[in-house]
């Protein structure tokens, strides 16, 4: 296992270098300066370690349930999908709150003036920034508590492990979650233009039924959210919810067993890829798309960043849509507003309006560009008729 990670982080080093400027690859030759590049990567592998989360979970309960007897799958248990669940929660976490900020603080940094100039001058002055960044979230944070829980926020520092970090973390959560509420909508609507414009050109009659798979997952998507809403309202077992132990192998988290779980965990790398797409696509983002040898450090940083932001919430966003029923593990059930049945329902609400909205609207402009290049081949062939008449 500890191979294959490693292997996985060298391809995403090689990843990141693949579009890191040439004169920044220069300078990353320091160790100093390569601890930035090798920060983008950890960054990276972790918010690919997110996006596999759920999948690897209920592929877990599937395999388990398929071979509940089997000597070789003895290991797979709940504790390890367990302790992976709380790992990649302390390690998205790390990365968003300590080493991407030190990693732009690093690159941005010149050293304070009339010291030594060099790279440890860069590190203090990068050390001094991210622990003055640490003190303004937290008093931010402090005062937001104070707000919402005036009883709550006189706690002492002490608590701070406890109570504090939770809280942002169940800040910078909901912020994730909202960002793929925008992007995803968007992204379905971009995949499905796309696709329907290939499905106008005479293609090749296995590539058409790959084309047909994009508008089934986007009607899906949409079915499943919609009944979701109907859970809500009748059952409230249907609200997302954290649990302390899985118990992998005992029930299928799916009514239509295991092809509904593959199902699932298509549904959700389809849409954690529908929100890249629409995240790229946004005019207000679309500057940051790396381009291959022409991307410097402070954007690579912004992608990693953005990238962690939308996969650590990936988890939170599919059991709140009623993706999957699998309920979050470890500190990812304790996020704040997920007991708040208001909130749930009203963000699951306004998914299905968004991406019925961006469907019908792809949709109508297709059919336009057909009746006025329609119109426009009539026209002409009534004035060669006209013509030759």
């Amino acid at each position: 296992m500890l191979e294959q990670i490693v292997e996985a982080a060298l391809v995403f080093h090689l990843l990141i270098c693949s579009f890191t400027e040439p004169n920044q690859r220069l300078l990353s030759c320091s160790v100093f300066s390569s601890c930035r590049l090798w920060l983008c990567t950890f960054t990276l592998s972790v918010a690919v370690c997110a996006v596999l989360l759920l999948p690897i979970s209920i592929l877990s309960n599937e395999v388990l349930l398929t071979f509940p007897h089997s000597y070789y799958m003895q290991w797979l248990n709940g504790s390890l999908i367990h302790g992976l669940w709380n790992l990649v929660f302390l390690f998205s976490n790390l990365s968003l709150v300590f080493l991407m900020p030190f990693a732009y603080f690093f690159t941005e940094s010149e050293g304070f003036a009339g010291s030594k100039k060099g790279v440890m001058g860069r590190v203090y002055e990068a050390v001094v920034l991210l622990l003055l960044l640490a003190l303004l979230v937290l008093g931010i944070v402090w005062v937001a508590s104070a707000l919402l829980h005036d009883n709550i926020a006189r706690k002492s520092l002490y608590d701070l492990w406890e109570y504090y970090l939770p809280y942002l973390y169940s800040g910078i959560s909901l912020f994730g979650v909202l960002m793929l509420l925008l992007c995803t909508p968007f992204g379905l609507s971009r995949m499905f233009s796309v696709t329907g414009s290939l499905l106008v050109k005479p293609r090749v009659s296995h590539r058409q039924n790959v084309y047909n798979i994009i508008p089934r997952l986007n009607v899906m998507c949409v079915l499943m959210v919609c009944f979701n809403v109907l859970e809500l309202l009748l059952d409230e077992t249907a609200m997302p919810r954290g649990m302390e132990d899985p118990h992998l192998g005992m029930a299928s988290f799916s009514m239509f067993g295991s092809l509904g779980a593959a199902v699932q965990v298509v549904l959700i790398l389809y849409l954690m890829l529908s929100s890249v797409v629409g995240f790229y696509s946004s005019s207000l983002f679309s500057g940051l798309l790396p381009r291959a040898k022409d991307t410097n450090l402070t954007q690579i940083i912004a992608n990693c960043v953005s990238l962690l932001i939308l996969s650590s919430a990936l988890p939170v966003f599919s059991r709140t849509l009623g993706i999957t029923r699998f309920d979050l593990l470890g500190d990812f059930g304790r996020y704040n507003w997920l007991g708040n049945f208001y909130v749930v329902f009203l963000y699951n609400m306004m998914f299905a309006g968004l991406t019925s909205a961006s469907l019908i609207k792809t949709v109508t402009w297709a059919v336009q560009r057909e009746l006025i290049r329609a119109f426009g081949q009539f026209e002409r062939l009534w004035k060669i008729v006209a013509v030759l008449g």
